[in-house]
């Protein structure tokens, strides 16, 4: 093992206060290695199978030996412990353990250390400025503007009236994954509910591994767990997705059938937000519906009423 892989002195011994606290700040790094572990199968890397095994796929031994490393330094990693890891390791572990490249990115983050607190005061910080504001005023498409906690936080007359009335929500249902799997009518403006509630979950297990210590996101997940059957059975799987997807389809109650490619776009005004431009592709002829929805005033208001 080269010396840029070895276990800190500190790994052992005295100060275990503040080990439990790295641990608990890397638990996002635990979970999701445990996981990509278990979906392998030991015939893949001719290991013999007929052997008792009481949870499925690799074995911490097994995967340290192809990854090159010792079991107590891997065992240390698997189970978050504020260890140094080498982009070389991290590299052999992406490729054994067949991640994707989000997966990947993933996996760099999260070895990398949690992401700093959010701010408590998130009504504060996490809004438009004036110049975020301009720029979404500026787009003739749907333009939306996220916080790290998905929640939006600013919006264009065009997202207003594709995705909703925004300035009637509460903070609740401006969160996309509570939206997603709590307000009835989501499953009857998503096109495709299931798909579009596991890519918003994927987003927030994301999220919640970069910032594991945030209170506003746990109390939203246990929410969540408690009242959605799909969330509790989805969230163990720790899937995750960094991007957007290529396609978005709704089901709109005044022009009908929408379908959105969403691509998103930094702001380096403010780091901690993201926009998303929902540009119109050329099925369901969205973009004559969403020219016709700017400009149906008296059915929109009437909807909105």
């Amino acid at each position: 093992m080269s010396k840029k892989t070895q276990p800190p002195e500190n790994v052992q011994g005295g100060h275990e206060e503040p080990m439990r606290e790295r641990i608990k700040s890397r638990a996002g790094l635990a979970d999701f290695l445990q996981s990509r572990r278990a979906r392998l199968h030991p015939e893949q890397f001719d290991f013999p199978a007929f052997q008792r095994r009481r949870t499925p796929g690799l074995r911490r031994e097994e995967l340290a030996q192809l990854v090159g490393v010792g079991v107590s330094w891997y065992t240390w990693l698997e189970q978050g412990r504020d260890i140094q890891v080498s982009d070389q390791v991290l590299e052999r572990l992406a490729s054994i353990l067949q991640l994707n490249e989000e997966e990947r990115r993933h996996l760099f983050l999260l070895a990398q250390g949690p992401g700093p607190f959010l701010s408590e005061q998130e009504d504060q910080k996490y809004a438009p400025n004036a110049t975020t504001q301009t720029i979404l005023d500026g787009f003739v498409y749907p333009a939306r503007l996220f916080d790290p906690r998905l929640n939006v936080v600013g919006w264009n007359e065009s997202a207003n009236r594709v995705f909703g009335d925004y300035p009637s929500r509460n903070d609740r249902e401006r969160n996309a994954p509570w939206l997603h799997f709590m307000h009835p009518s989501s499953r009857i403006f998503e096109v495709h509910w299931e798909r579009e509630a596991w890519r918003c979950l994927a987003f927030l297990h994301a999220r919640y591994d970069q910032y594991p210590d945030d209170q506003w996101l746990s109390e939203l997940i246990a929410e969540l767990q408690q009242a959605s059957p799909e969330f509790r059975a989805w969230w163990p799987e720790h899937e995750i997705v960094l991007d957007c997807g290529s396609l978005y389809e709704i089901n709109h109650p005044l022009v009908g059938r929408l379908a959105l490619h969403p691509t998103v776009f930094p702001m380096p005004e403010q780091p901690d937000l993201q926009m998303i431009i929902y540009t119109p592709l050329a099925q369901e002829d969205t973009a004559a519906k969403l020219s016709a929805l700017m400009t149906e005033e008296d059915q929109y208001h009437k909807m909105i009423s």
